[in-house]
């Protein structure tokens, strides 16, 4: 008997433009990104305190290197180190350890109950929103096989723990001895497991006996940069220096800084593109095409919603339409969920599927 194969669950573009889906989410704004990520780097090169670091801070909700971060339940997997040795740098880095970060010097393996144990940790504590494990290869399955496709199904395991528990999990892994060009290709192992990465920040420090280190940062969901980063040894904590990244990722552009301009003073708009383009270009003083701007507006929706701002497109007659309303509501407020078009979204859907299309306001926004 022959076996029935499902057929694809497709969308056309049209209707993906205007789904409302969520935006995604970061543990550390535009730096961490829920899912899995990896910071490498060479032995004693200060990668550890980076991650103590990062799990007391998030723990805590303060700030990284002036990135806001979502504060949550941290657990920290410290399999190289016992745990007077992770108390004495507790004990350097901060004077007052937070109930909600966790850590651990023992755990199973891939395949022997390690995705099961971070469940477990996940079930109990349900805000957990970072798991660290230092280093990798300690919970790697310990197979013969170095090909490819081992080390992408071994990361590819974790990814979707990470996908189904919704956290953040950071892996930390050592660099092979050889130099490489790219410094994505000094990982050890094959680029099975870089290519399997949400993120990827590999820590190079040119002198061991100096204090300076860049992290080159990298990633689906990051915009590519160079951190300059100084190790302080009065807290024991890295410092940042200098960022490549001039302009953040999610800073709204000066098109929509326009519109956001007319809107507010307008209140609300409904007619095309071209001419929702020309209103705004008044706004700006300068001419904005009406391409440009309606694929920046469904680039930063969420961005805009954030300053009252809604909109919602449809076709009539076969002319693309656009209606945009200002509402200044209070996050989480009722008004916060409502588009320009009064419903909760605008995307024509399957009905059994229109539940999975309606995203909350609380759920659609990075910490």
């Amino acid at each position: 008997m022959s076996k029935t194969t499902e057929k694809l669950a497709v969308v056309d573009g049209e209707t993906l433009l205007e789904m409302r889906l969520p935006p995604s989410k970061f543990c550390i704004d535009t730096l961490l990104p829920q899912g899995i990520s990896m910071l490498g780097g060479a032995p004693k090169t200060g990668k550890s305190w980076l991650v103590l670091d990062w799990c007391v801070r998030i723990a805590k909700g303060e700030p990284v290197w002036g990135f806001r971060t979502k504060q949550g339940t941290t657990l920290y997997l410290c399999l190289e180190d016992p745990l007077r040795r992770v108390q004495e740098r507790l004990c350097q880095l901060t004077d007052e350890a937070p109930p909600n970060a966790f850590f651990a010097t023992a755990a199973e393996k891939l395949g022997g109950g390690l995705c099961e144990q971070i469940q477990d940790f996940v079930r109990e504590h349900p805000d957990t929103v970072l798991v660290a494990i230092d280093t990798f290869q300690i919970v790697r399955a310990g197979s013969q096989d170095v090909s490819y496709a081992n080390d992408y199904e071994e990361v590819r395991k974790l990814k979707a723990l990470a996908d189904e528990t919704d956290i953040a999990l950071l892996l930390v892994h050592h660099l092979r001895k050889q130099g490489a060009s790219d410094p994505v290709n000094k990982l050890s192992g094959t680029t099975g497991i870089s290519g399997a990465m949400d993120a990827l920040f590999i820590l190079d420090r040119s002198q061991r006996s100096g204090n300076t280190s860049t992290m080159l940062c990298t990633g689906r969901d990051i915009e590519t940069r160079q951190i300059e980063l100084r190790f302080s040894k009065s807290d024991c904590a890295w410092e940042r220096v200098q960022d490549s990244l001039e302009t953040r990722a999610l800073e709204t552009p000066e098109e929509l800084a326009a519109l956001i301009k007319f809107i507010r003073t307008s209140k609300t708009f409904d007619g095309g593109n071209t001419q929702l383009a020309f209103e705004v270009s008044k706004a700006a003083g300068k001419e904005i095409q009406p391409r440009a701007l309606k694929q920046m507006m469904n680039r930063w929706r969420y961005a805009l919603e954030e300053r009252g701002v809604f909109f919602c497109s449809r076709r009539s007659n076969g002319q693309r339409l656009v209606t945009v309303s200002y509402s200044p509501a209070l996050p989480g407020s009722a008004a916060s969920d409502v588009s320009a078009c009064g419903t909760k979204s605008c995307v024509p859907c399957d009905p059994a599927d229109a539940e999975s299309l309606v995203i909350s306001r609380e759920n659609a926004h990075p910490a």
